[in-house]
């Protein structure tokens, strides 16, 4: 759909799903769950998937989590969910994955923070280590790089370099080739040990949106490592929503990026599968990917006092993503389809008939009348009480017609 020219990355085997290479931009998302809670952290993930996470971070941080990582797998598969799950590490990553083989078997991918991965002589062997049990289970890593817990040292020595030289640049400057050259020296040393290219891949994730744009846009172009997308802490709510699109939404445009994560700070007991739908949206509206059915209505004015077509919208954008996980399966391209709910005479018509399947409902004022497109032409007008049923019968009707087992006999 979209015609901006993607990077040319690295392309990585993640359980079976295609990380750059030419791939389509992939979702992830991460559970917030106590990973040994295993029937907590089954459920999360199952809600994940099924909102459309095509791979799932888990928490790896303690003996009883890397003990119930098989289970959680095993449990997974049996339900018919083949997702794959990354596990995140951090300080004790070498012993986990040393001393629990079945998780390390078990995970399709190892996360790995450089700033973390050990301290002082500690930190290139224990890296080490990390990387040969990559290669001994053929598991790809993402070697992940976080601005609030970036390696000192590192930090230091280009900060006392910088305050050296004779044209010093900024503070924020300097930490950013920090971030950046962590990414890039662990990745090298990655494959001296060892790992393969194509069993890399990189992220140096900030909380700052325009920093965030800075960091990537200056790795992007030294390297050809497939590379992950997210703000580190994108916030709450509108808030992390609108971060979360404006740096990423940019870094996409410009082709980079070949999977991307929104980090929302989940409201007290809120849906944990937000960020999955936000991250959809955004490479659907981008024209990246198309993921859910589209569903255009009207904002609303005061020709439209009648609450009816935000009611009608609301309803079919519901049912339409409710249905989505069993349609996917019987009904295959229905996530091109497009609706049109539109509430007065305006713009109603003319855009309903750019819908595949488009009605136009009364305003203030107007006949009590709603008339139906499909494929741009007028086939009904609907009337009574219950237009709003009437009308969801006739796209279900539709879909059948066009995605359905017929519709694919015929063309066949």
């Amino acid at each position: 759909m979209s015609g901006v020219q993607r990077r040319n990355a690295v392309g990585v085997d993640v359980g079976g799903v295609m990380v750059g290479g030419g791939a389509p931009i992939v979702v992830q998302s991460m559970t917030n769950t106590d990973t040994a809670d295993v029937e907590a952290t089954v459920r999360q993930v199952a809600q994940l998937w099924r909102a459309g996470s095509e791979l799932v971070r888990i928490t790896v941080d303690r003996d009883e989590a890397a003990a119930a990582v098989p289970h959680i797998r095993d449990r997974l598969r049996g339900r018919g969910i083949d997702v794959p799950l990354i596990g995140d590490f951090h300080y004790i990553g070498h012993k986990l994955l040393t001393e629990h083989p079945a998780c390390a078997e078990a995970l399709d991918k190892y996360r790995i923070n450089p700033g973390n991965v050990g301290f002082k002589a500690k930190r290139d062997t224990q890296f080490s280590t990390l990387i040969e049990l990559a290669i001994r289970y053929n598991k790809p890593v993402r070697i992940g790089v976080n601005w609030g817990s970036l390696d000192e040292d590192l930090l230091t020595r280009l900060m006392d370099e910088n305050s050296a030289s004779a044209e010093p640049v900024s503070a924020a400057a300097v930490q950013r080739e920090a971030i950046i050259q962590s990414a890039l020296l662990s990745a090298r040393r990655a494959e001296e040990i060892g790992l393969g290219r194509d069993r890399i891949i990189l992220s140096t994730k900030v909380s700052d949106v325009q920093h965030l744009i800075a960091v990537y846009q200056d790795l992007a172009a030294r390297c050809d490592y497939a590379l992950h997308l997210g703000l580190t802490e994108a916030g709450m709510g509108s808030k992390g929503i609108v971060a979360s699109s404006a740096a990423m939404g940019i870094l996409l445009q410009q082709g980079i990026g070949d999977t991307i994560r929104v980090s929302l700070t989940p409201e007290p007991g809120g849906d944990r599968t937000q960020e999955v739908r936000v991250a959809q949206e955004l490479l659907q509206t981008m024209g990246f990917r198309q993921f859910l059915p589209v569903v255009a209505a009207c904002p609303g004015c005061g020709r439209t006092t009648s609450q009816t077509f935000q009611v009608l919208a609301k309803e079919i954008q519901d049912h339409l993503s409710a249905s989505m996980p069993d349609w996917k399966e019987r009904y295959p391209g229905v996530e091109q389809l497009s609706v049109a709910v539109m509430g007065c005479i305006v713009n109603g018509p003319g855009e309903s008939k750019h819908a595949d399947i488009g009605i136009s409902l009364p305003g203030t004022g107007e006949a009590p009348a709603a008339p139906v497109f499909v494929d741009g032409q007028k086939v009904a007008t609907l009337r009574g009480a219950d237009v709003a049923e009437q009308f969801k019968g006739m796209v279900a009707d539709y879909i059948e017609k066009r995605f359905g087992r017929g519709a694919r006999s015929a063309a066949e």
